[in-house]
């Protein structure tokens, strides 16, 4: 059990979640301020950061800041430090606060925003809305003394690996031997240096996406034994899941619009939402896109949904749908705060796996600009 971890080590744990390389090219992700490589005790997660957040992380010692929404979005032009964010950005690195951001990453990785949406609302199956790509799958084959074996094949389906439709740590092992001779300059586990060593060792073959590699790799050099690490990475021409942004499911039984509304204001703790269109249908079949979403409004009709559910619709774009047919709840850009907790449990249960353990907090601040009268 430690109290503190290095940066570094904590975004890859998230990361094995929610890869950068999921993110959209026009995104802004990963380090925003500060640095990764200093220790981190204390965690504060939040929707955004502005400075009613930071000065909440100054007063609570927190150490690095894990947001959804970047800080740095476009390229600044000055910091001046009369204005909200130029202060923001100074009380940050006075401060020695560090910031990630996790934006379209989160909202595309499975399990991310529009699935936790979906979650709360309780609509099961579901499958993509926006489709950007479909994941590619490697077989990963990593030779192990038998001592190392089972640790290495646990720590690689803690981290993900061997994922087969609804089951985890999925995995095959056999046994042979392995041969190697320590040159000079080499600081071998087992073996002397220029002698021949044949070991007993067990192959172990799973599966993995192609965005968990990196993060897979550095799970086994801090597992396994040996200086050297044998393994191989065979592209497959399975199929993987896909990828993207929003989600689109089915209620259990059809209900109307207006019953809809409420369950949706009840399970995601909404004052209130905006609707278009005849409350009085009903409707089974949702699309779920987290944050502003009103770019896909042209999508969800061609998936033929009874309703979308987004934020941020804007007057036209909203009139366009309405007139073809679609149905639509604005919940507000708000929702996305459904995260922050989702962002605490994940990174409190891969530490306990690990046997860490760090403070994670999640911002009590309210950033929504908007009120209700």
């Amino acid at each position: 059990m430690v109290s503190e971890i290095q940066g570094k080590r904590l975004v890859q744990i998230f990361e094995a979640w929610a890869p950068k390389s999921l993110a959209y090219q026009w995104d802004s992700v990963g380090l925003q301020i500060g640095s990764l490589d200093r220790t981190v005790q204390k965690v504060m997660v939040t929707l955004d950061v502005i400075e009613s957040v930071v000065d909440e992380a100054v007063e609570k010692n927190v150490d690095l800041i894990i947001a959804h929404h970047p800080i740095l979005f476009s390229p600044l032009k000055q910091i001046n430090v009369e204005d909200p964010k130029g202060r923001t950005i100074e009380k940050l690195i006075k401060n020695n606060i560090t910031v990630y951001a996790a934006h379209t990453n989160l909202d595309i990785t499975s399990g991310g925003v529009s699935d936790i949406i979906m979650d709360k609302l309780s609509i099961h199956p579901t499958k993509v809305l926006v489709k950007s790509a479909t994941m590619k799958l490697f077989k990963l084959i990593v030779y192990v003394p038998e001592s190392h074996a089972s640790n290495l094949i646990e720590k690689l389906g803690n981290a993900g690996a061997g994922h087969l439709g609804n089951y985890s740590h999925c995995s095959f092992t056999s046994k042979g031997v392995g041969a190697f001779k320590p040159l000079k300059g080499s600081n071998p586990h087992l073996g002397e240096i220029d002698s021949l060593k044949k070991v007993n060792e067990v192959k172990v073959e799973t599966i993995i996406r192609e965005d968990q590699i990196s993060h897979l790799l550095t799970v086994i050099t801090d597992v396994h034994p040996y200086e050297e690490v044998a393994y191989d990475l065979i592209p497959l021409w399975n199929k993987g899941n896909d990828i993207g942004a929003g989600r689109i499911g089915q209620l259990k039984e059809p209900i109307s619009l207006k019953e809809f509304c409420q369950f949706v204001k009840d399970r995601l703790d909404l004052p209130a939402v905006r609707v278009i269109g005849d409350l009085h249908e009903t409707v089974k079949k949702i699309a779920v896109l987290g944050g502003s979403g009103e770019d896909f409004i042209e999508t969800a009709i061609s998936h033929d949904v009874d309703v979308y559910l987004t934020g941020d619709l804007t007057f036209h774009d909203a009139q366009d749908g309405w007139q073809a047919g679609l149905k639509m709840i604005d919940v507000g850009h708000y929702v996305e705060n459904h995260l922050t907790h989702a962002v605490k449990h994940y990174l409190e249960e891969k530490l306990n796996g690990e046997g860490e353990t760090i403070e994670i907090i999640v911002s009590s601040v309210n950033t929504d600009p908007f009120q209700f009268l």
